[in-house]
């Protein structure tokens, strides 16, 4: 079975993170799982409406994507503006890619307030991290999509051979 994998634009080279820079990563796995053709493309914070380059943003007050999700936090860039609704937009976006696509799994940017998955930005920016995940790897979770980052790739090679 070919199982799909939601993987961050920012992580294949693409120039769409918050600076105008990418963060790539030369795995093996990654290319290998390219060349597989299981790779799906996506960078939810331009799904979402938002410019290259943008000021950072980060979930405020040591809260979560799934906090966001519930309504309970805002996302905010360091302008001060609320970009929440294009975080959320964004997030749904990835969603719908991923479940149309067939995707079971998504290999998102640690750290970022979209696709980080066990560590953001505590929304000081202050550069300090805390538990947590951004907004689009809280939905893919909440859809049973299984999230893995750079720093967690060798568990999502395992998983993927679970699956099949």
């Amino acid at each position: 079975m070919n199982n799909r994998i939601l993987v961050s634009a920012c992580l294949l080279g693409q120039p769409v993170r918050y600076d105008g820079k990418a963060k790539t990563l030369l795995n093996p796995l990654l290319q290998q799982w390219q060349e597989e053709g299981r790779l799906v493309v996506v960078c939810p914070e331009l799904a979402g409406g938002m410019p290259v380059p943008r000021p950072p943003a980060e979930i405020g007050a040591r809260q979560d994507g799934k906090d966001v999700l519930q309504g309970d936090a805002r996302v905010t860039d360091t302008s001060g503006a609320d970009v929440t609704d294009e975080f959320v937009a964004g997030a749904r976006i990835a969603l719908n890619v991923a479940q149309t696509q067939g995707c079971r799994f998504a290999l998102l940017m640690e750290g970022s307030p979209s696709c980080g998955s066990q560590m953001i930005y505590d929304g000081s920016f202050s550069g300090q991290k805390h538990a947590g995940a951004g907004v689009t790897a809280a939905l893919l979770r909440q859809n049973g999509i299984q999230v893995f980052s750079q720093d967690t790739i060798e568990d999502l090679r395992i998983a993927l051979q679970r699956a099949g």
